[in-house]
């Protein structure tokens, strides 16, 4: 009951507690806390647009996932006033699906492609032109009775967002005039305002301490500090406790995270390479032949972060363990399991 009236009083309705992710997902570009300088950069392309009266030129965002690419693509249809389709590369198909959306396009209204670098190199190349010229070409029929017929499209703002954007071909890549933005880990002060902010719509009474040790172990990601504090409000509330240091650190435990953030797979990288391969250099298909693991998955989440701390260095040769890596692990360099 408590709870429930916490959330009524913070504008948080039972519908709304169903899709978090979308409540703590930011309105305002005040509350939009870090990227300093890709809002800047945005608020001047807007502000010009809105001064010519035409919609932004096209936009990419990249950087790995959670750190609010697609946040900032709505904040963006929300300054403009703007209506926005949201579609993603792996749901676009075949180029009649692209044709479908573009041309159920308003004046005005932004589209918003998730996972573009997912795109089929076809699709892509219908593309083109819709993003440089604002026509669409389609190909009716086969052979030699094939003909083309353009369609001229109102304009639109596209923005996109993708994970590695070395799988985006150049030449979509240019089409990009607006500017291409690389999104940045959030340092540990932003990540405590993010957490704050989350407490406060959910209706959270969360000790400073707490916050700062969720803050800790979120690998620098908006989207991971959110899930660790939701786990750790359920694990309050089932244990009948208040979310202090202790109560957030046992919730975290039973999550196999530590101090340092790292989750039982992330350990099982350092593990293998130390036991099985003698600390390294052992090779991507190696290591993930090893531990029964996607090579995308180890490359494209482990690895970023274990970089990032200095547990894991990469080299020519393959992957090794540093001294930061053993440290951490209560190991030295010459103890083996």
């Amino acid at each position: 009951m408590k709870k429930k009236q916490a959330n009524k009083d913070n504008g948080v309705s039972e519908k709304e507690e169903l899709f978090l992710d979308t409540t703590l997902r930011p309105s305002k570009w005040e509350d939009y806390i870090g990227q300093n300088m890709v809002k800047k950069n945005l608020q001047i392309l807007l502000t010009a647009a809105k001064e010519r009266n035409h919609p932004p030129e096209h936009i990419l965002f990249y950087g790995p996932p959670g750190l609010g690419k697609t946040t900032l693509a709505h904040l963006i249809a929300k300054e403009i006033k703007a209506q926005m389709k949201v579609t993603s590369g792996p749901a676009i198909e075949k180029i009649g699906d692209l044709a479908s959306i573009l041309t159920n396009l308003s004046p005005g209204d932004i589209l918003f492609i998730d996972e573009i670098h997912r795109l089929n190199k076809t699709i892509e190349e219908v593309l083109y032109p819709a993003m440089e010229s604002g026509s669409l070409d389609i190909i009716i029929g086969k052979g030699p009775s094939a003909r083309t017929i353009q369609l001229e499209l109102p304009p639109f703002t596209l923005i996109g967002a993708t994970t590695r954007i070395a799988m985006i071909s150049s030449p979509l890549r240019s089409r990009f005039s607006g500017g291409i933005f690389k999104l940045e880990f959030y340092t540990n002060d932003e990540i405590q305002k993010i957490i704050t902010r989350s407490a406060k719509i959910l209706g959270i009474d969360l000790e400073k301490s707490a916050g700062q040790e969720i803050s800790k172990r979120s690998r620098f990601t908006p989207r991971t500090a959110n899930y660790f504090l939701k786990r750790c409000r359920d694990y309050a509330q089932v244990h009948k406790t208040e979310m202090t240091k202790n109560s957030v650190a046992e919730a975290l435990k039973l999550l196999g995270i530590d101090e340092q953030g790292l989750t039982p797979a992330d350990r099982d990288i350092l593990h293998t390479i130390i036991n099985k391969f003698g600390g390294g250099p052992v090779g991507l298909n190696t290591l993930a032949a090893a531990i029964s693991e996607e090579q995308a998955t180890i490359e494209e989440f482990n690895e970023p972060y274990l970089l990032q701390l200095g547990f894991l260095d990469r080299t020519p040769r393959g992957r090794t363990v540093t001294a930061s890596g053993y440290e951490h692990l209560g190991l030295t360099p010459k103890t083996l399991l």
